[in-house]
């Protein structure tokens, strides 16, 4: 277990992704019956990943109630384990009313209170000086922490010159990040480096590209739900290659590079079968030889190949 900065709270180096359980097809290609999602939750409950992340949008709060229904199912949520969650505009409401709803619905949904890390999600989408002002959306996850409704409260997004910008509030106590902290993105780069010198926690999401990451993304395009550049593509082909010859995976290689970062407290999976579980936490502390990592290095496409780059 990993201490997640300064929150006094401790979380493994994997975290089911509970995005894929709500079932969304239109983002991830398949469909997760509920039963299926309950099953998996269940498993991971008896298993060495002992922190969960969900969001209060994710399939219109789908994930979140399948996820609670899982808990009951299992007698209640191990003392040992945490869940995360998220809140989430209704349309463009992003106001301090909708956050206030949204924490009702999740408490709900996931049968949970006081929920133990919330995060702010995808603000970059959303008015930056509406979210912040007064009466807004950070005020009241503010507001709903010093009243012990939430435990700590959190930043999860993409855009890092976005996200930069809400970092610098010092008012979040744990950033979320996803797809720009990978084996071919560093676009958050200095945004760890901030994080970490204001002594929050990192939580690192998306370390699989949206699945291109993997053997079997051998035909994917997209990477961080856009299409990727073609030095990007030879670059993971090439990875790939690497991988094999070193008698690994792709998979693999791309989750213990993010769970290798000191700074980052846990990596988010998203899983959606039973089988993945195991081989996703073998995969968190294998060991390679610093040889196959220099490899990989030397394949990291240019700055200018990654979402975030700004060109000088």
């Amino acid at each position: 277990m990993n201490p997640l900065g300064q929150t006094g709270l401790y979380v493994s180096p994997i975290t089911l992704g509970g995005a894929p359980l709500g079932s969304m097809p239109e983002n991830f290609g398949y469909s997760v019956t509920e039963q299926a999602a309950v099953d998996l939750v269940c498993a991971v409950l008896d298993s060495d990943i002992r922190t969960i992340d969900t969001s209060n949008g994710y399939a219109a709060g789908r994930s979140e109630l399948r996820i609670g229904r899982a808990i009951t199912k299992y007698g209640g949520i191990p003392a040992d384990v945490t869940v995360m969650t998220k809140v989430d505009p209704n349309g463009n409401d992003f106001s301090g009313d909708r956050i206030r709803r949204s924490l009702a619905e999740s408490r709900e949904r996931l049968g949970i209170t006081p929920l133990p890390i919330v995060h702010l999600h995808d603000p970059e989408f959303h008015d930056f000086n509406q979210l912040s002002a007064p009466g807004g959306a950070i005020e009241a996850l503010v507001d709903a922490r010093d009243r012990g409704e939430i435990g700590h409260i959190g930043l999860a997004g993409g855009n890092v010159h976005a996200m930069a910008r809400f970092l610098n509030l010092g008012v979040f106590e744990i950033l979320l990040i996803h797809n720009r902290w990978t084996l071919v993105d560093r676009s958050a780069g200095e945004l760890l480096e901030q994080a970490s010198a204001r002594g929050m926690a990192v939580v690192n999401a998306a370390v699989l590209g949206g699945g291109i990451l993997t053997n079997a993304g051998a035909k994917k395009t997209d990477y961080g739900y856009r299409p990727a550049s073609q030095n990007t593509l030879v670059a993971i082909s090439k990875m790939r290659e690497v991988c094999c010859r070193w008698g690994t995976d792709l998979s693999t290689a791309a989750i213990r590079w993010s769970t290798r970062e000191r700074r980052c407290s846990s990596t988010i999976v998203g899983m959606s079968n039973i089988s993945r579980i195991e081989s996703t936490i073998t995969a968190a502390t294998a060991e390679f030889p610093d040889d196959f990592w220099n490899e990989l290095e030397s394949l990291l496409p240019s700055a200018e190949n990654w979402l975030d780059y700004i060109q000088p």
